[in-house]
């Protein structure tokens, strides 16, 4: 993968681990409403993104297709906090509660699958020729199905800043 999108994975995974881990599990299990996800869930359902958009990449690495699909400005679309954007059912997190640590290893995990993953590409020009349907963005290249990774985790931060700001969570 190239410098910056790996460099903008790096940064924004630290970005968030640094939002949530001085937190207890009282506050990081909380939702400051009964219609809104908690902070936990939030991650949870970024660490089921991330393995998604492995599973997504990799699907269309298969395809045969390599019709050149018009890029999206993914940036804009998704760090756009005004548009709401429903979670597809297969990235739902999970009502239970979580730990913390628990949460800052299945980020971990899903990371290394991701890094694992892009590594055992050999040429990466192919991620820009090939496409995916995403369920938020339509058709979509599959280069930009892993910048959309840190783009919806950048999102997903602002939200938990929201929610600690909700929660009177003191930093």
């Amino acid at each position: 993968m190239n410098k910056l999108i790996n460099d903008n994975l790096y940064e924004t995974r630290k970005n968030l681990v640094k939002e949530i881990d001085l937190l207890s599990n009282a506050q990081f299990n909380s939702k400051p409403d009964m219609n809104m996800w908690s902070i936990a869930q939030v991650c949870h359902h970024l660490v089921l993104v991330e393995e998604a958009s492995i599973k997504a990449v990799a699907w269309g690495l298969k395809e045969n297709d390599r019709t050149q699909k018009e890029r999206k400005n993914v940036h804009s679309i998704l760090l756009d906090r005004t548009k709401k954007i429903k979670a597809p059912k297969i990235v739902e997190p999970d009502v239970k509660s979580f730990e913390v640590p628990q949460i800052i290893d299945l980020l971990s995990d899903s990371r290394k699958k991701l890094i694992d993953f892009l590594s055992t590409i050999e040429d990466k020009v192919i991620l820009e020729e090939k496409s995916v349907k995403h369920p938020a963005l339509g058709e979509l290249p599959l280069d930009q199905w892993i910048e959309q990774i840190y783009l919806h985790e950048q999102r997903h931060i602002e939200q938990i800043k929201e929610i600690k700001l909700l929660l009177d969570v003191k930093q």
